[in-house]
């Protein structure tokens, strides 16, 4: 898989169900006659109690009371079982006149606690009102601040993650350049990120890392990695408080993991993005798009995480806030690079990242020494896809041998025209494909090659040699 390197509006909410209005409690026996004037029943509920009783309403006069509401269909269906809505009344029947006294004094006492309660709540409507620069009621949710974001939330990572990520501004001597991500490595003032995201900086061009908080320090490369994409940049004048992200082991990532991508898509800083690990060991072989450069390849990580231009060397992180790889490439629908202009390629779904196993092995030799180490095989192969595994080629760059005299493959027995399917136990479909893979070992590392000759297959044992330096 060839990649690039990444270097309507909203319809409105529907309504809310009405606000159901409580009616008054009905007392529990009627005087004779006809309600009381102005009396409408008891507002609606979204749900009618199956065998309601009671009195429903005043008794209809022509076309009063007027039909019921429409009942709004929601989730649950809305009517209740059985209960009707507007059920005619029905007067109850006139009892002796021994209790009618006494009854209309209850009457009489329940219209005064009613006064005296809509009084209260008259007083405190109009004093509330007075108060009150827009005449509404609100409610105030609790401080955020009170919030406490458990661990493992995306909430809770991206607090801890992002003070450690940075957003790295590189230019080179003719004024190009762009915007990329890094993170910090240790305290001593290393970041890690992709060589791609430095490279136009590395020849006495400007560097410079600005941390969440805004904070800029001017920074200088240490060591860049063309072939895995991996540089690591070192902080001058670096603070005393710098906290590096904890890496995880990306050997044990499974598809499916949570990811949390870190990040500044198209100069947007501290943009915090989510999504799954959606493949392992993804063959890819990734450019900056601009035919000049040579191309990188990795075994990846792939994430639907949205990742996109500016992406490029922030962190991949687990649910647990563990780096477990590096952002590094997209599969776009479109042409485009790393940085923060326009026309550029989007996310679709499909971001690719170093692993943080292989990362770290390289930033360590970077450190050390300056320089990169590749694992090899000593042979020539091709790039070709759909060649049905890894061919060794006839001939060399620039008119060499194909498979180096006493280097590993020569002393395995391969040769020119064999075809690699398989690396140990993974499987080989192109020449990108076996680079991505020998470079996830180390030099000396020994590995299991299956390949074929004259149609048959045959294994063999080789030690992995090594070259120093981008070549």
């Amino acid at each position: 898989m060839s990649t690039e390197n990444e270097g309507t509006a909203v319809p409105p909410a529907p309504s809310a169900p009405p606000v159901p209005v409580d009616a008054p409690a009905a007392p529990a026996q009627t005087p004779a006659g006809p309600p009381p004037a102005g009396s409408e029943g008891g507002g609606y509920a979204p749900e009618a109690a199956a065998g309601a009783t009671g009195p429903a309403g005043p008794a209809p006069v022509g076309d009063w009371p007027p039909p019921p509401p429409v009942v709004p269909s929601y989730a649950g269906g809305g009517g209740g079982g059985g209960g009707s809505w507007g059920a005619s009344y029905e007067p109850p029947q006139p009892k002796p006149g021994g209790r009618r006294r006494g009854l209309l004094a209850g009457v009489i006492a329940a219209a005064l606690i009613a006064g005296a309660v809509g009084g209260g709540v008259g007083y405190w409507a109009a004093e509330r009102g007075e108060n009150s620069s827009t005449g509404s009621t609100t409610v105030s949710a609790s401080n955020p601040a009170d919030l406490k974001r458990d661990p493992g939330t995306v909430a809770n990572v991206a607090a801890k993650a992002l003070p450690s990520t940075v957003t790295i501004e590189a230019e080179g001597n003719n004024g190009e350049g762009g915007t990329g991500t890094g993170f910090v490595y240790d305290k001593e003032g290393h970041i890690l990120t992709n060589n791609h995201v430095v490279a136009e900086a590395v020849d006495g061009g400007k560097l410079s890392a600005t941390f969440s908080n805004g904070k800029k320090y001017d920074a200088e490369v240490i060591g860049h990695a063309q072939g895995y994409d991996v540089a690591v940049i070192k902080l001058k004048n670096a603070p005393d408080d710098l906290k590096p992200l904890v890496l995880g082991n990306s050997d044990k990532v499974a598809v499916g993991d949570s990811t949390i991508a870190i990040g500044a898509p198209f100069g947007l800083s501290n943009t915090v993005t989510t999504g799954i690990i959606s493949a392992k060991d993804r063959p890819v072989a990734s450019s900056d798009g601009t035919g000049s450069s040579k191309a990188s390849y990795m075994s990846a990580l792939q994430t639907d995480a949205s990742i996109n231009p500016g992406n490029s060397g922030g962190p991949l992180l687990d649910g647990n806030g563990n780096v477990i790889g590096i952002n590094s490439a997209i599969q776009s629908a479109s042409s485009g690079g790393m940085g923060g202009g326009s026309g550029q390629a989007g996310s679709i779904g499909l971001g690719f990242a170093i692993p943080i196993n292989q990362a770290k092995m390289v930033a360590q030799e970077l450190i050390k020494t300056g320089q990169p180490v590749y694992p090899v095989i000593g042979a020539s192969v091709s790039l070709e896809e759909g060649t049905g595994g890894a061919k060794i080629t006839e001939q060399g760059a620039s008119g060499s041998a194909a498979v180096t005299a006493n280097g590993p493959a020569d002393k395995a027995g391969l040769k020119p025209g064999d075809v690699i399917t398989k690396l140990d136990d993974s499987v080989i479909d192109s020449g990108p494909t076996l680079i991505g893979q020998i470079w996830t070992h180390s030099p000396g590392d020994t590995v299991k090659l299956t390949y074929t000759r004259d149609g048959k297959e045959r294994t063999t044992d080789v030690t992995l040699g090594e070259r120093k330096g981008d070549s």
